[in-house]
């Protein structure tokens, strides 16, 4: 199978299959320099031979988890299972610059505008989402996505079964909850407005039944359509997504160096630290290499992309003991003492006394996220015991931080928000049992 590559609608290159275990990217005669595909494959004659069956750029554009699953056994019988062969379903509509086709394939037309009032607004928000993809789903996946977002499957298999369900649109990208993480949209929601407060980060809204989020899309123009690349740092390190958690902050850092101009360097290592210390002070164990990414539109124009996808993980069941999702000194726990002071110095560059600004700048847009915690709370009754979960990891997050162990600020304080609640039910221990056949009946 070939597939044509396309930088902002140019086409630049050709990938095709070798073998069951290679791919092979060649770019075009004449192609201009910034038309690169990814920023560890500059334009050159030579072709780009990888031993797997992507390159890691466009493997970061596959889908993950039931999504996959769903698009193997909705196309596999008719082109194929293989990662390129999906990639031919979805690749017009991936996030950054680049678009897959067939060759000589006419590209999406300029994208409409889409109206997310309806997914935003009421208590339906589930019927709203399945009709939003409905109507704006865009390549392949259309015919998909609605048995995805389906209550029950065909095979009697609940939606809710399953960790996450997102969709990417020409503007939006649009998530939905679960039972396994119940009110995780709101969750998302109210971490990102604590990021927000203190980094560039990912514009988001929430369902008024708490149940969807819809983030907008920062990669592409005022009409939705692709501006600029995007990579995550995956790609970047030449990771397969499945080994998003196998890297380092050092690593990270030192990508960083190689791709990120002089003049930007310094502000990327800065939101590096911010986006480092927020995972403690929010309990987010899903930072990981996916999670984090470089935008460009030249080499000369390359910069950290603003914050998405910070969740605090620690308040639900199977996750609440995770340690942080990437190490950095060897080492991968929440109580990381001065070294966390000494590595952001050392390998970011930025001072203690900047660092300590960064932690009182975290808590006060904790305290003050804090008050909506507390009135979604009250608004939908089932995310109440997730709420009070989330203020104490919270808490516990920031006032770690500020220990004398740590940067020793003194004392938070941290406002009525995070008082006055009784404790919520202790999270159940998730146990997995390996080797048993499920085809075992259960012991009466």
């Amino acid at each position: 199978m070939k597939l044509a590559i396309y930088v902002l609608g140019r086409d630049v290159a050709v990938l095709e299959q070798a073998g069951d275990f290679k791919s092979v990217l060649t770019y075009h005669a004449g192609v201009a320099e910034d038309d690169f595909v990814s920023l560890t494959m500059p334009v050159r004659t030579e072709s780009y031979v990888w031993d797997d069956q992507l390159p890691p750029v466009l493997q970061m554009n596959l889908p993950e988890g039931y999504l996959l699953q769903v698009l193997q056994e909705q196309f596999g019988p008719h082109i194929g299972a293989s990662p390129i062969a999906l990639l031919s379903v979805i690749g017009r509509n991936m996030v950054g610059r680049l678009q897959v086709a067939a060759p000589g394939a006419v590209l999406a037309e300029p994208a409409k505008p889409i109206e997310v009032a309806t997914l935003l607004k009421g208590d339906n928000s589930e019927a709203a989402f399945a009709e939003l993809v409905r109507q704006h789903a865009t390549s392949g996946v259309s015919g998909v996505v609605p048995k995805f977002l389906d209550t029950e499957q065909e095979d009697g298999t609940p939606l809710a079964a399953h960790k996450k369900a997102s969709l990417i649109t020409h503007r939006h990208i649009v998530k939905g909850s679960s039972k396994q993480l119940p009110f995780v949209a709101l969750n998302e929601y109210l971490c990102m407005q604590v990021a927000g407060r203190v980094l560039d980060a990912a514009k988001t809204e929430v369902s008024d039944d708490g149940q969807a989020l819809v983030v907008h899309r920062f990669d592409v123009d005022k009409s939705g359509q692709p501006y600029w690349g995007m990579e995550d740092f995956c790609s970047l390190l030449g990771l397969r997504p499945a080994a998003k958690y196998d890297t380092t902050w050092e690593r990270i850092a030192r990508a960083v160096r190689d791709h990120v101009p002089g003049g930007h360097r310094l502000e990327t290592y800065r939101q590096l630290a911010k986006t480092l210390l927020l995972t403690y002070a929010l309990r987010n164990a899903d930072c990981h290499a996916k999670n984090l990414a470089l935008l460009y539109t030249s080499r000369a124009d390359v910069h950290l992309s603003p914050a998405y996808d910070m969740l605090t993980t620690t308040v639900y069941a199977g996750y609440h003991n995770n340690p942080p999702g990437i190490e950095f000194m060897g080492k991968k726990t929440w109580t990381p003492g001065k070294n966390l002071q000494r590595f952001i110095a050392a390998v970011f560059g930025i001072p203690p006394k900047e660092q300590t600004q960064m932690v009182e700048a975290i808590s006060d847009a904790v305290a003050d996220v804090g008050s909506q915690v507390r009135a979604a709370m009250t608004e939908h009754a089932g995310f109440s015991d997730v709420g009070k979960r989330m203020l104490m990891e919270w808490s516990e997050g920031v006032q770690g931080l500020r220990e004398e162990r740590v940067y020793a600020i003194g004392d938070w304080k941290a406002g009525e928000a995070f008082e006055g609640f009784s404790a919520p039910p202790k999270l159940k221990t998730m146990t997995e049992r390996f080797g048993q056949s499920q085809l075992l009946g259960k012991r009466s």
